[in-house]
């Protein structure tokens, strides 16, 4: 009895393995700059604001076989926000919006990935953004995957949602009026497998 359950353990955890092995691992090509984290929100209900982080890092598993395997990191510098303008920039690293001070870093990390065919999935993990952290859900699609010009493979996706400042503590996020309560962010990455 002991040598069986000791043998059904072993075939559990060597499957287990094979399946962890079969996931390929990429780095989030950032040092290339080929992958942007972008967002727009409305200015008082009458024009689009837009801008983008600049210092981000991560890395994702993907595995098109099971896609329960895939997963996705990544750490954001608060700090490089960019919205082209610097007294705005300022502005918005203040305590009275993000406070990169107190809270220097964003970072999601995902808890599932349901695959909806044809390339597109539902991204779901945890977004942690002045030290509030919140469930979040990222509509993705796949670009596309193949060699490189430098002998390495490389594989890229999209990815949408629409962010809520008050689930984050804005404190000021008002005076930009009720139609800045929604914040869309836009996600191009392209990963270098390892």
């Amino acid at each position: 009895m002991i040598r069986k359950t000791l043998y059904l353990l072993t075939l559990i955890l060597g499957l287990a393995s094979v399946q962890a092995q079969a996931a390929e691992h990429y780095i989030i090509d950032t040092k290339g700059m080929h992958a942007f984290i972008t967002f727009r929100i409305q200015h008082l209900g009458f024009s689009w604001m837009e801008g983008r982080f600049n210092r981000f890092s991560g890395d994702f598993d993907y595995d098109e076989a099971n896609p329960a395997n895939n997963r996705v990191r990544v750490e954001i510098d608060v700090a490089s926000i960019d919205t082209n303008h610097a007294e705005r920039d300022k502005h918005l690293r203040s305590e009275r919006f993000f406070d990169v001070k107190k809270y220097p870093k964003a970072s999601f990390v995902s808890t599932g990935w349901e695959d909806l065919g044809e390339g597109r999935a539902r991204l779901k993990g945890k977004f942690t953004l002045r030290g509030v952290t919140k469930d979040i859900v990222i509509d993705v699609s796949q670009v596309g995957a193949g060699k490189d010009p430098w002998g390495g493979f490389r594989r890229g996706f999209v990815g949408t949602t629409t962010l809520h400042l008050s689930d984050y503590k804005m404190k000021e996020g008002h005076i930009l009026g009720p139609v800045a309560e929604n914040i869309q962010l836009w996600l191009s990455i392209e990963g270098i497998r390892q």
